[in-house]
């Protein structure tokens, strides 16, 4: 195993290198079709296609152009035989693009106005996307793909203290349940869809919650490399689970008319009423997240397989009779 680069300082962090011709050529690239994009929605918004930003956002513009471009860029510079395997990559590319089309299209508009779509966008932001990403296990491909002067910023010592912090099992499941229970508050919704800034915030920690949280379960390493052991791994998505359940039933089934915000906005459908807005809302709260889980799990147990089967027999002391040892065996499970 490889040994974790040696902490540096926030000035060495920061130091510049020359970046090589790619690097200027891709991002001229980027900030041309940004810029663009940036003309065209504060001009001609009306003229825009459905794909087009609604709300411009040069942060969340640049931080899928930029992640798409650095991470295949990576998968240039990686050797033939070293590259991850094609569905790594076509992982990590839908993922990006399932929040990028959520927050950077006219998707967007539409969530402001209905309050089931909202729930779509965020099973997106907070699910699919960050699942998708987290699966493809993008760590060392970004590395080779971003700039020289950017790579020292994964060695910066806060930075690796909060990543230490929030890869805590109880924390990060927590974290993850709890603030889909704190913007799913009626008061504290209805502030953040009326304030850009807090949409923004609420938004993005969707996106940054939901990837630090399935890095965390699908890391496909053993527990020596990840600090967390697999069996840790596959409890985690049913223990986020059960809230989601419990609280995607309750605005299902329960009382009308809770995020006032929809009824004053004006709606999208207007045959869809307030009610059946609610309701289906809880629903795409509750069984998508619940079918995440479902799958995390199955990743997570056949990671295990996968490492069972890479072991030398020898690692298996069939004899061992020490009433403290506990195996489990993902071959019992998967017929492997």
């Amino acid at each position: 195993m490889q040994s974790l680069p040696a902490p540096i300082t926030l000035r060495s962090a920061v130091r510049l290198a020359r970046p090589d011709r790619g690097d200027v050529v891709g991002l001229a690239a980027v900030l041309a079709v940004g810029g663009s994009l940036s003309w065209f929605c504060a001009g001609h918004p009306a003229d825009l296609p459905a794909w087009a930003p609604w709300d411009f956002s040069w942060v969340e513009f640049l931080s899928a152009a930029l992640g798409l471009w650095w991470y295949f860029r990576g998968v240039a510079r990686t050797a033939p035989e070293d590259r991850p395997p094609l569905w790594r990559q076509t992982s990590y590319m839908v993922g990006v693009v399932a929040i990028y089309a959520v927050v950077q299209t006219h998707f967007d508009y539409l969530a402001l106005h209905e309050f089931f779509v909202n729930r779509i966008q965020h099973i997106f932001m907070h699910h699919l996307g960050p699942f998708l990403i987290a699966l493809s296990w993008p760590g060392a491909t970004l590395y080779r793909g971003v700039p020289a002067p950017l790579r020292h910023i994964r060695e910066w010592v806060p930075l690796r203290r909060v990543l230490r912090i929030t890869r805590q099992p109880v924390l990060s499941g927590v974290l993850f349940v709890g603030l889909i229970y704190l913007f799913l508050i009626p008061a504290v919704q209805f502030r953040a869809m009326l304030d850009p800034r807090l949409y923004a915030m609420m938004n993005w920690s969707m996106i940054g919650d939901g990837l630090l949280f399935w890095l965390l379960v699908l890391d496909p390493r053993p527990k020596e490399a990840a600090g967390v052991g697999y069996f840790t791994r596959m409890l985690l998505p049913f223990a986020v689970m059960f809230p989601q359940i419990a609280l995607g039933a309750y605005i299902a089934f329960g009382p009308g008319g809770l995020y006032r915000y929809y009824e004053l906005c004006g709606r999208v459908f207007p045959t869809i009423s307030t009610t059946a807005d609610q309701q289906i809302g809880g629903i795409v709260a509750w069984i998508p997240g619940a079918m995440m889980s479902s799958i995390a799990f199955l990743v997570v147990l056949n990671f295990l397989r996968i490492y069972e089967d890479s072991l030398p027999p020898d690692e298996f002391d069939e004899d061992d009779d020490s009433p403290t040892r506990i195996v489990v065996y993902a071959s019992s499970w998967t017929g492997r």
